[in-house]
């Protein structure tokens, strides 16, 4: 059964973190004018969500190989991904299945408080998803070793948990520009390296990890 586990935190893993490129990608086409609504907005929600499961799924076999003196910290990450996973779910969802069709029909004047735009309430809900999948990355970190290839996926996590708070100023500052999401330009590095690294986590043997000393 734990082999099972950790090749599905492999996947996961290595899913999460296509679809967390491929979102990099997107959102860097629609800023520099190469992609355009409603296609741009329909590709940014749609690999966005294509994160969501794998990351859940990947959290949740992380805490299921860790070893029961570990488990709070595991724990506590599952919680923040399934925080995560909620809120992001919910905005991507309405604004694929409403905003966007809505719009595109002409109707977007009776669905104005489901648009994802700066400070409004699925902005918010955005925003609570992101700042938590980085607290989930910190509270990941203290699973793994300080030596040998574990001391990368710690790393990792830690970086990605350290600019989470680049993360919420450009959510939270008063006056939105284009300019200000450059500040979350480590973001697109730091999510999928630490996803990228944890499923190699779960490709390299078991017994190889555990025999790593903190």
């Amino acid at each position: 059964m734990k082999k099972r586990i950790y090749q599905i935190g492999f996947v996961s893993g290595l899913t999460a973190a296509g679809s967390t490129i491929a979102f990099g990608i997107v959102q860097g086409l629609q800023l520099i004018g190469i992609l355009h609504y409603p296609l741009d907005e329909i590709l940014i929600y749609a690999s966005s969500l294509c994160i969501v499961i794998p990351l859940l799924l990947m959290m949740i076999a992380l805490h299921d190989v860790t070893p029961d003196d570990k488990k709070f910290w595991s724990h506590t990450a599952v919680i923040f991904t399934v925080i995560y996973a909620v809120f992001v779910t919910a905005n991507y969802v309405a604004q694929l299945a409403t905003v966007i069709p809505m719009t595109a029909s002409g109707n977007s004047e009776t669905i104005g408080i489901l648009k994802q735009t700066p400070h409004s309430l699925f902005w918010n809900f955005d925003a609570v998803g992101y700042i938590s999948m980085g607290l989930a990355a910190l509270f990941a970190a203290p699973l793994f070793a300080s030596t040998g290839f574990q001391r990368w996926v710690k790393y990792t996590l830690l970086a990605h948990a350290l600019i989470t708070p680049l993360v919420a100023f450009v959510y939270f500052y008063p006056t939105f520009s284009e300019q200000l999401l450059l500040i979350g330009v480590p973001w697109a590095i730091t999510a999928p390296t630490f996803m990228l690294l944890l499923a190699l986590y779960f490709k390299k043997q078991p017994g190889e990890l555990s025999a790593e000393k903190t």
